[in-house]
């Protein structure tokens, strides 16, 4: 089986860079060319100022612009063209100085307090209110008395004032992110919580931040020159703010020395606001299409009706166990999963026990709320936030992973379980490409080389019936077709070899076609790796086609549980039956598994030992 080759007649879709995005918005151009132009009057101020900045002339004392002098002289004899170009340098820099303070103090503390909550956001949050609830002013006019005025300082303290900025911005992304598909696969791959902040968290975060420096940019300055036209700093650094404070005591005899530095401050502060403004525009609205188009889609959705929540479950499992736990590739002795509520306990999960073998195919069943999901997300450790299990053990590959430490069980998971999620899409991290996704694990969690990592993910695509998968390597997740994202997750959960694969749903984002052809590579994969696989879906006619073995699930508990042509032929309760028929059409449905399971000779050996496995489980009970 292979499948459809790459398209080579589509061009691939180019992304639209943030940056490109912007200059398409005249004012935020204008703004972005007048503080380019600040930084370069701040950067060449040595060649392009016509004297030196602290040369005192009493000449010049409230010259008029004249005689080469464009701007005049102060009240001390200065050229103000030379302070203000000079003047801009001391002041570029003390807002880079607070923005880089800001940024290191509220950023990281934002990401963490976001992905790990409790403890971490609550220490942090309080943190943030305390430093905003202080006189931010007063305690840098503290800073300056105790400091000499020393300006690295100074800027530094607000640095740390306007830190809170930042960590608020970086922490509501970060609890927007940190749920996302693609992150808590990550975390089943067993990629470490460091190495997901850095590569994924941050990632997220970026473009807040480009809008909230450029916000506290204007703010430093705007501070800066408050507290130099206090006095505050060396007087022989030139500054806007001890111009301004030179032109105020002269601003009824001499005003143009006061409107000078006025308009640079006013200028810079205008075009940082502009350029923050526009950049928080684009971040909020991510495409930039046209109403009438906008009009179009809205129709097209509205065109077919859209699945109901009831038809697209989730997953979980429960069943019966014969093989000791050492044996099994999973094995679920009593769990329960509960929810706090107003109320009390909502219990999801009630006493469910399991196992699969390995080389065996499991199918988990159930309707929507039958508690499928939350059994696999404890094994899995994605259960939400909220969410509380207890069992009296939980194996994978014959290790019991409830008592272990969280960095050990992230490494076992990351090992010994692949995990294939439902919505493909989804699931991959739109911001890299497929070989960054597929690499990223087999380097940090198996310890590959780069190069033996590539040459892996390269394997497992062409393994998986991707006939192009050097470009598929290259390609973004928009780029690449939903059935060929979920080629892709398959491949990225049977890279490393486990023991175990749980595949949730695989096939409900996907069209007929599709979906065959997905069930008959997972079952193709588990033949010839000896994997144990583990089916979570709603569907029956899935069960049918892959499954050893099926659990049927209602309202958090096992109905039933057994080979797949007993249950099908003979399900023993009424909600088995229920969930068959719906499934599969009572003539030509079930005619065609008859026949099929009748031609098929190994089935009958199946049948011989699952019924005697069941007819010893009647007798315990």
């Amino acid at each position: 089986m292979t499948a459809a080759p790459f398209p080579a007649t589509l061009a691939p879709v180019k992304r639209i860079s943030l940056w490109r995005r912007y200059l398409r918005r005249p004012l935020g151009v204008v703004a972005l060319g007048v503080l380019m132009v600040v930084v370069a009057a701040a950067v060449l101020a040595p060649w392009l100022s016509p004297f030196d900045p602290n040369l005192v002339d009493f000449k010049l004392t409230h010259a008029t612009p004249g005689d080469g002098h464009p701007l005049g002289g102060d009240s001390a004899g200065r050229d103000i063209l030379s302070r203000l170009l000079y003047g801009a340098r001391t002041t570029l820099f003390g807002a880079v100085i607070t923005c880089v303070a800001g940024l290191l103090l509220g950023v990281p503390a934002g990401v963490a307090a976001g992905y790990f909550g409790g403890v971490t956001d609550r220490v942090c949050s309080w943190i943030s209110d305390a430093l905003q609830s202080v006189p931010g002013m007063i305690v840098l006019l503290v800073v300056a008395a105790g400091t000499g005025q020393d300006f690295a300082v100074l800027m530094v303290a607000l640095g740390i004032f306007l830190a809170p900025g930042y960590y608020r911005i970086t922490r509501a992304r970060a609890l927007a992110v940190r749920r996302e598909p693609y992150i808590d696969a990550a975390r089943v791959a067993g990629v470490t919580n460091p190495r997901i902040l850095r590569t994924h968290m941050l990632r997220a975060v970026y473009a807040p931040i480009v809008v909230q420096t450029a916000l506290t940019a204007g703010i430093a300055i705007g501070m800066q020159a408050g507290l130099q036209f206090l006095g505050i700093g060396s007087a022989s650094t030139p500054s806007w703010g001890q111009m301004m404070n030179d032109g105020f005591k002269n601003m009824l005899t001499y005003p143009l020395i006061l409107l000078w530095p006025s308009i640079a401050l006013g200028v810079t502060i205008a075009a940082l606001a502009f350029i923050g403004s526009t950049l928080a525009d684009l971040i909020s609205v991510r495409t930039e299409q046209p109403a009438r188009r906008a009009r179009l889609r809205v129709r097209q959705a509205l065109a077919g009706p859209a699945p109901a929540p009831g038809d697209l479950p989730d997953r979980v499992s429960s069943g019966t166990h014969e093989h000791q736990a050492a044996d099994c590739a999973l094995r679920i002795e009593n769990l329960r999963v509960g929810y706090a509520t107003p109320t009390g306990v909502k219990e999801v999960v009630r006493g469910v026990s399991l196992d699969a073998a390995p080389g065996e195919v499991l199918g988990i069943v159930g309707e929507s709320g039958s508690g499928k999901t939350q059994t696999i997300f404890t094994v899995l450790d994605l259960l939400p936030s909220g969410g509380t299990a207890v069992a009296d053990g939980i194996w994978v590959d014959g290790r019991e992973v409830g008592r272990l430490p969280s960095a050990e069980r992230a490494t076992l998971l990351g090992r010994s379980i692949g995990y294939v999620p439902q919505e493909p899409m989804s699931n991959l991290d739109p911001c890299y490409t497929v070989e960054r996704q597929l690499v990223e694990p087999l380097r940090h969690v198996h310890g590959l080389s780069k190069t033996a990592a590539r040459a892996r993910a390269r394997e497992v695509l062409v393994r998986v019936g991707i006939t192009d998968p050097d470009r598929v390597l290259a390609s973004y997740p928009h780029q690449i077709s939903g059935g060929m994202a979920q080629r892709v997750l398959i491949a990225g959960a049977v890279a490393g070899r486990p023991s175990l694969l749980v595949a949730d749903e695989p096939t409900t984002a996907l069209d007929v076609t599709v979906q065959a052809e997905v069930l008959e590579l997972l079952r193709e994969l588990q033949q010839e790796y000896g994997m144990a696989l583990v089916i979570v879906t709603h569907n029956f006619g899935v069960v049918a086609d892959i499954c050893d073995r099926v659990v049927v699930m209602k309202d958090g508990r096992i109905v039933e549980t057994g080979p797949v042509e007993r249950i099908f032929r003979h399900p023993e309760d009424p909600y088995t039956a229920e969930l068959i028929s719906a499934s599969l059409d009572d003539t030509e449905g079930r005619h065609e598994l008859d026949e099929a399971w009748d031609r098929d000779p190994r089935l009958d050996a199946d049948l011989d030992r699952s019924a005697a496995h069941v007819g010893g489980e009647d007798d315990a009970r």
